[in-house]
């Protein structure tokens, strides 16, 4: 099942991918929630009815008339995981980590498909970083890592946006600060459920820059694996459903090349990954 937010005249609404067009799951049954995470919450009922309501639904939103929010624009978490790629670590120059590097976003980070990523004057080196976003279906804390896929409603593409002046160079390396800045967070177009996406460790990933191919890897150079990432996290944080967590960037990063490329206005950001489809936003100065 593929799962949309629509931004409409009646505020954010949870829709589902048929025949092209989003269909709004809680106009086909009032007794489903409109918001994607609290849909997820419903558990394996909310999968049911959502499915059954995406079979009937009328109300249909066409995508070239429509404005895309993260499909889950709600989250209570946004959690991401540094130098996860084996090929990343080796073009950045340090060792693989011991154990998983976390930092995290703001909910004011997040955007959807197709809005512009802000470039903020504080900042003079914007970087791009493709990732695997993992959407958390079922909550829990102290997650055994044989238990933690099946805890994953999810997966979608993602944007770990950085402004590395200030990650790496201001006074104490503020990894939070440079990740947060409002816009940088694109999640999108789709939460694609975990059924149809299989293996999340064997995707390709993919970034373009004005049409130019900049990373391409795949998630099997993952250093911890999304079980692993879910087990580890729920020692720390008690998951819930809609939380979203990063993965990680492969290679080809804007400060890793010489020159370094750091986004201008008028880019344009293409993030694709296999069976996920293409996250794309235009970059404009705040």
């Amino acid at each position: 099942m593929r799962l949309l937010t629509v931004q409409t005249d009646r505020g954010p609404r949870a829709c589902g991918l048929r025949d092209g067009l989003y269909v709004d799951l809680n106009a086909a049954d009032p007794l489903l929630p409109s918001s994607v995470r609290e849909l997820l919450a419903l558990g394996d009922d909310g999968r049911t009815r959502a499915e059954e309501a995406l079979a009937r639904g009328r109300v249909r939103y066409a995508p070239e008339s429509s404005t895309l929010l993260a499909p889950v624009c709600d989250p209570r978490k946004i959690v991401c995981v540094g130098l996860n790629y084996r090929d990343h670590a080796a073009e950045s120059g340090v060792e693989p980590p011991e154990e998983p590097v976390l930092f995290s976003k703001f909910a004011s980070a997040l955007i959807g498909h197709g809005a512009p990523i802000l470039l903020p004057p504080a900042s003079a080196e914007v970087d791009f970083e493709a990732e695997l976003v993992v959407v958390v279906g079922r909550g829990g804390r102290d997650i055994a890592r044989a238990d933690a896929l099946s805890h994953v409603a999810g997966y979608a593409v993602g944007h770990d946006v950085s402004a590395r002046d200030w990650q790496l160079r201001k006074p104490g390396k503020q990894w939070m600060a440079g990740k947060t800045f409002d816009t940088f967070a694109p999640v999108g177009p789709m939460l694609v459920t975990a059924d149809e996406v299989g293996d999340p460790h064997a995707l390709g990933i993919r970034l373009r820059l004005n049409g130019r191919t900049m990373q391409d890897s795949s998630t099997s150079q993952f250093i911890f694996g999304v079980d692993e990432v879910v087990a580890y996290l729920s020692q720390i944080v008690t998951l819930e459903p809609g939380d979203l967590i990063f993965t990680g960037t492969p290679p080809g990063v804007g400060m890793a090349r010489k020159p370094p490329v750091w986004l201008q206005p008028g880019d344009v950001v293409e993030v694709e990954i296999d069976g996920l489809g293409t996250l794309r936003n235009p970059v404009a100065l705040r």
